[in-house]
């Protein structure tokens, strides 16, 4: 089996501000994760990436808020998009 695109998305949520979200079903986990998924999600606003949650080869599940890299427990992609939706509806309030 090939990775296959299970999500690719692009949303803007205001004038200046959009997120975007693409999640793979990979058929291995990758390198520092242990399950069948590969992810990016971000928050971007005036082109700058604000925070990202992925699971580069190597580092495994995390997440980037402004400058600090933070671990990320991941459990599924619906709880993955919930936690995502739960930090950009924090930095909008």
């Amino acid at each position: 089996m090939k990775a296959q695109i299970i999500l690719n998305q692009r949303q803007p949520i205001s004038e200046n501000a959009f997120v975007e979200m693409v999640v793979w079903r990979v058929p291995s986990p990758i390198s520092g994760s242990d399950h069948g998924f590969k992810y990016r999600l971000a928050l971007v606003v005036n082109g700058s990436c604000v925070f990202r949650y992925d699971n580069e080869v190597g580092k495994g599940d995390h997440k980037h808020m402004g400058e600090h890299e933070i671990p990320y427990i991941f459990t599924t992609p619906q709880a993955l998009l919930n936690d995502f939706w739960n930090d950009v509806d924090n930095w909008r309030l």
